[in-house]
């Protein structure tokens, strides 16, 4: 059995160390907030994860795990957020963008379309990179999903299956969308007009 770390460090460096002594081990919420020693031992998981890059997933990013189970899948870092970009900029653009992917358009929590294994976790990737002069201004930054932030190839099927094009239905401008809609409603107002009486 791990031993848990030593008393007298701060709490996220015991929730560091305890995670890189049970590396492939799913750990449960009681247990990490034990060892964390506050009420604050979620924030420091996210820390971790977004602002060290530690490969900390849960329930939201793989189905096999329940909610309140944690596991540090490999000691491969993450790309980590920024320091820089404060929580507000992160809410705007994320809310900005739709808690969807700009590259892909899966939308947050939900089955990722070119990785059925693992459910979709957004985190806000520069435009233009920062070694190319990009900042960390909102109109710089965009929600992209770990699949894409990692290189997985968009949405180029030439025919997109189910989930691919509500995929790139949800990315687009609202009023795309509601164009859409009404050309589907053109094409099928039979079936439009029996869905709009159930």
């Amino acid at each position: 059995m791990k031993k848990k770390p030593s008393k007298g460090k701060g709490s996220r460096v015991k929730m560091r160390e305890y995670f890189l002594a049970n590396v492939g081990k799913i750990l449960n919420s009681d247990v990490l907030r034990d060892v964390a020693g506050t009420s604050e031992w979620a924030r420091r998981i996210r820390e971790l994860r977004n602002e060290e890059g530690m490969n900390i997933i849960t329930h939201n990013d793989r189905s096999d795990l329940k909610v309140g189970e944690y596991l540090l899948l490999d000691l491969k870092i993450k790309p980590a957020f920024e320091r820089g970009i404060s929580k507000e900029t992160r809410a705007f653009v994320l809310d900005r963008n739709g808690f969807t992917c700009q590259m892909c358009g899966a939308a947050a929590g939900e089955p990722h379309p070119y990785d059925q294994g693992r459910k979709t976790r957004l985190h806000i990737g520069h435009i233009i990179d920062k070694s190319m002069g990009g900042t960390d201004e909102a109109n710089n930054l965009r929600a992209i999903c770990s699949v894409c932030n990692e290189g997985a190839s968009n949405l180029t099927l030439n025919r997109p299956d189910t989930i691919k094009l509500i995929a790139q239905v949800r990315r687009a401008p609202a009023k795309d969308q509601l164009d859409v809609l009404k050309w589907l409603v053109q094409k099928f107002p039979k079936q439009a007009d029996e869905m709009t009486k159930k």
